[in-house]
């Protein structure tokens, strides 16, 4: 049997049956409770139980239908259908979603008192949203800052429904223990530095894998050169053995790649928490980062370096988050100011 639900000034409805509106609200986990025992609820959860034929829904005596109340509430947030397929989705998993009246947050679910989260805060968003780094990184701040959990809830052209949790990572450590080396030096060709040195070479690959081997020397992309030669362990001559200062080589670097400064920020911090770094361009990415040595596993993260205030779309998201979970790695965005940087991590969900 279908309650009658009354829409009021097109922006709340309201079920007066108190036997039908305590049902909603203590099994359903629907809308709240007046003072005067009646219910009240959202339009997307009136749209919910529309949708579920659950309610008939007049509005001065007209009967309104689901179409009907859909375009009332596209009027007043042109959003409306995305989040409404969002909250649908959850609630016929089962979730005990509400409307959350908090900025850029969606939705909330309450969790369990025994669970150390309070709430899953929800932010949904179309595929074609454009995204934004820094607002990221301070929507995780707020969260976490309260002991919450985020999703973001990314709604496809088709209705398909992609879920991530997301976290700033702070526990970032690997096995390996910077060494000392003899020093030696480089030959700058193009787009890497060869170390002709074989005992240094060798040192390099064994102790940290740093390059590739070249012959029985040693071939260094240019953020590890850098960082060798930041560290007085290298310096570097060009093919008219031109002896090259730090400043020379990474104006030169800048050329090849304009962001190698963020690039090396990053690779310098993830050396100090114990990881080894090497190229990602097999995945789509900057870096592959293993937290111990690579003949005993695989790397474990990819790392995507940007900068402050970087914009983009949810399909690079996406591509990432789906290749790092297809071969067994977690996704990070090092998101570089200056020299501080939050690595923002993307798990993909399945709620």
């Amino acid at each position: 049997m279908q309650t009658i639900g009354e829409l009021i000034d097109n922006k709340k409805i309201i079920i007066k049956k108190t036997k039908y509106a305590g049902r909603l609200h203590s099994k359903n986990k629907l809308g709240k409770i007046l003072p005067d025992n009646t219910l009240q609820l959202s339009l997307i959860e009136g749209a919910f139980l529309l949708d579920e034929k659950k309610i008939k829904l007049l509005q001065n005596n007209r009967e309104i239908k689901l179409q009907d109340l859909i375009k009332i509430a596209a009027k007043k947030n042109i959003d409306f259908e995305t989040k409404y397929l969002v909250f649908k989705d959850l609630k016929k998993r089962g979730y005990p979603i509400k409307p959350a009246e908090k900025q850029h947050i969606s939705f909330y679910i309450q969790r369990q008192k025994k669970d150390n989260k309070k709430q899953i805060l929800i932010a949904v968003f179309s595929e074609r949203d454009n995204i934004n780094i820094d607002k990221i990184k301070k929507l995780i701040q707020k969260t976490t800052q309260k002991n919450n959990t985020l999703w973001y809830a990314i709604v496809d052209e088709e209705g398909d429904i992609t879920y991530y949790n997301l976290t700033l990572e702070k526990n970032l450590k690997g096995k390996i223990k910077e060494h000392t080396y003899p020093k030696t030096k480089g030959i700058l060709l193009k787009n890497r530095v060869i170390i002709f040195d074989k005992k240094t070479a060798k040192l390099l690959a064994e102790k940290e894998f740093f390059g590739k081997n070249f012959g029985e020397g040693l071939q260094l992309s240019l953020v590890e050169a850098i960082h060798l030669l930041e560290k007085n362990i290298i310096t570097i001559q060009n093919i008219n053995n031109k002896k090259l200062s730090k400043k020379e080589t990474k104006k030169y670097a800048e050329t090849l790649q304009p962001d190698i400064k963020q690039r090396l920020t990053v690779f310098n911090d993830l050396k100090k928490h114990g990881l080894i770094v090497k190229t990602g361009f097999k995945f789509g990415t900057h870096f592959r980062a293993y937290t111990d040595h690579p003949n005993k596993t695989h790397a474990d993260y990819l790392i995507h370096v940007v900068k402050k205030g970087h914009t983009s779309i949810f399909a690079e998201i996406s591509r990432a988050v789906r290749l790092a979970h297809s071969v067994n790695k977690e996704i990070m965005f090092a998101r570089v100011d200056e020299n501080k940087i939050d690595y923002i991590k993307f798990g993909r969900l399945r709620p």
